[in-house]
């Protein structure tokens, strides 16, 4: 009988071990994504620099207009676009250029003008050799049904090009030539700018990728941002905004820094700190156990001041992997952090992702500010008739 006792409370206490047990790992399970960790105080901050629902005009527009290049920026701009978005790169001559790709074969004429070097990067380019280049043209062949004449010709821009076209400018023409800035009777490569008759009042902020970030490119954005006027930790200019217009240009969200490579989030924290950082995910870069990755992922962007994190979406017409379901978008906002989804192309994107998104990159600015319930009064095409692309 004794026997029996000590048996059966063995068995309870077993069984109760048991329970204890299982429910400690389900508990564990459930607290995984709070194990992270927050951004900073600090971190946070800045984040709340930036609003929520802003519409980030990828390179522009790549259906519209020639990717990153005048007339995409202007009509991203006129549109009403919270943010214009460039990748930067730099030039033989350290200049930054807003390119996409790492050499100039899909959107330029490069084999043309330069045979010998049509699968050189960027870097291998002075900025008056990429001036040199038509970045219009190939997006006419390839789009007919949106293609324009005066896309023909179209120049590779500066990084100072598009600050310019953010706070209402444009590059001066005469006979639809662009005026040449020359010093001492040499033309440095740049433009001169006038102000833009048909800016509408929109002053847009800049949303700047850090594109194969090399050569010390982070230390000389710092450099340029400061020198004109729009790092907000150094004497930041006055951007004069209007009511009822996007006056992002003008608050201490005017520039957000993004780049997939992590060495360059260090590098920009380090050069530029309390400015907005998104850190981009790409899945085949999260390779092995995808939770894991995308937690790592998470903690890098804590340990180095992150305020965004910026993952893929799937769906047609790009396809890419989907790194923005809701369980990975918790784990985001668990940690304090904005969400900003790319890239939008589609109505049916916007309403699939709804409510995921702090923030969207869209070739679509026009459809993004229609979901978001601020359509333009006019249409992309009468846009782009007002700018003078017919």
């Amino acid at each position: 009988m004794k026997k029996c006792k000590k048996l059966g409370l063995l068995l309870i206490f077993t069984i109760m071990f048991a329970s204890c047990n299982y429910e400690s790992k389900k508990e564990i399970q459930k607290k995984e994504v709070n194990t992270i960790g927050e951004i900073s105080t600090q971190a946070k901050k800045v984040r709340d620099y930036v609003n929520k629902d802003i519409v980030i005009a990828h390179r522009g527009s790549t259906y519209w207009a020639p990717e990153e290049t005048e007339p995409a920026f202007l009509w991203a701009r006129n549109i009403g676009a919270d943010y214009l978005e460039l990748d930067v790169q730099l030039t033989k001559d350290s200049i930054l250029v807003a390119f996409h790709d790492d050499n100039l074969k899909r959107t330029t004429n490069v084999s043309e003008v330069f045979p010998k070097r049509m699968n050189a990067e960027i870097r291998a380019f002075t900025l008056k050799e990429l001036r040199s280049l038509d970045a219009g043209s190939k997006f006419n062949q390839k789009n007919p049904d949106r293609a324009k004449n005066s896309y023909k010709g179209l120049n590779i821009l500066t990084f100072k090009d598009v600050l310019m076209i953010a706070e209402g400018y444009r590059i001066k023409k005469r006979n639809g030539v662009p005026v040449k800035e020359m010093v001492k009777n040499v033309w440095t490569g740049n433009y001169l700018y006038e102000k833009d008759p048909n800016d509408n009042g929109n002053k847009p902020g800049i949303y700047c990728e850090t594109k194969n970030p090399k050569l010390g490119m982070e230390k000389i954005l710092s450099k340029e941002l400061t020198k004109y006027g729009w790092n907000i930790n150094t004497n930041p200019k006055e951007i004069k905004t209007h009511p009822n217009k996007v006056g992002v240009a003008n608050t201490n969200a005017r520039f957000i820094l993004q780049s997939f490579s992590r060495k360059s989030i260090v590098k920009l924290e380090k050069y530029l700190p309390n400015i907005p950082k998104c850190l981009l995910l790409w899945k085949p870069d999260m390779k092995g156990d995808l939770k894991k990755n995308y937690m790592r992922a998470i903690k890098f962007g804590i340990e180095n001041n992150v305020q965004c994190i910026g993952p893929s979406i799937a769906g047609k017409p790009n396809n890419y992997e989907e790194l923005s379901a809701p369980w990975m978008v918790k784990l985001i906002h668990n940690a304090g952090m904005l969400s900003h989804l790319y890239t939008f192309d589609t109505n049916e994107q916007f309403d699939e992702y709804k409510g995921r998104a702090d923030g969207v990159f869209t070739n679509r600015a026009d459809l993004a500010l229609k979901f978001y319930g601020r359509k333009s009064k006019y249409t992309p095409q009468e846009i782009l008739v007002q700018l003078g692309y017919k």
